[in-house]
């Protein structure tokens, strides 16, 4: 769940955004090899996640995943430069899932109240899915939380764009004020959330996800009041 792992500071997203557009605009694809649309490479994910359920990510090699697959070690490197790039399309395809459903949710309400309350409940939601529904997979979002992957930080900042989108449609529909930098309004949202997106953050916070998305929703739709 970004996942999800999935988290950094207001100080981390500004050198986000400051680095050069070659890293900014880098993604999982970046780190694998060969065609872009590739049969095998499909294939080599698929097992990969299979085999990282079974026995863990972190126990796990590229030999071992070559002797598992029945390909040899140097073939799986035709595609992808390391275990980590294997994990960081595993954690990607897993993050665009609850990205998916979670804007799925948005598209469901009209007003941009409803969306916000929608967005925090399937965050909250998708994220205990995701991270309690395979313990080893699990490990892949912790490890990608704590290194920082492209995948999350990607996942991270389309959650920041989501918000963004739903700010500026409640400003222009007089739903919310627009005194406060909108800047200042997504990350201070954002950093609500992050308890929520961050896997080793989330395990902390089990007991109160039943009550959290609605609480903390309403808190946040009242320091946006007009």
């Amino acid at each position: 769940m970004t996942i999800i792992p999935i988290g950094h500071s207001l100080s981390s997203l500004s050198r986000w955004r400051k680095l050069p557009p070659m890293m900014k605009t880098s993604s999982p694809a970046a780190l694998v090899r060969g065609p872009a649309d590739h049969e095998v490479r499909d294939q080599i994910v698929l097992a990969a996640t299979e085999h990282f359920s079974r026995y863990g990510y972190e126990k796990t090699t590229v030999s071992d995943l070559a002797k598992a697959i029945g390909f040899s070690k140097a073939y799986i490197y035709k595609f992808f430069e390391s275990k980590q790039a294997i994990g960081e399309m595993i954690c990607a395809n897993c993050l665009s899932k609850i990205e998916t459903e979670v804007k799925a949710a948005i598209d469901q309400a009209d007003r941009p109240p409803e969306k916000l309350r929608r967005m925090f409940k399937a965050v909250v939601e998708l994220s205990l899915q995701l991270f309690s529904q395979d313990r080893k997979l699990y490990e892949i979002a912790t490890s990608a939380a704590t290194e920082r992957w492209l995948s999350t930080l990607a996942y991270e900042e389309r959650v920041r764009i989501m918000l963004r989108g739903i700010l500026e449609e409640g400003r222009q529909s007089g739903d919310f004020e627009r005194k406060t930098p909108l800047d200042e309004t997504v990350m201070a949202i954002y950093l609500v959330l992050r308890p929520f997106l961050h896997p080793l953050i989330l395990q902390h916070s089990l007991d109160y996800t039943e009550d959290a998305p609605g609480q903390l929703s309403s808190l946040v739709l009242r320091s946006l009041s007009p």
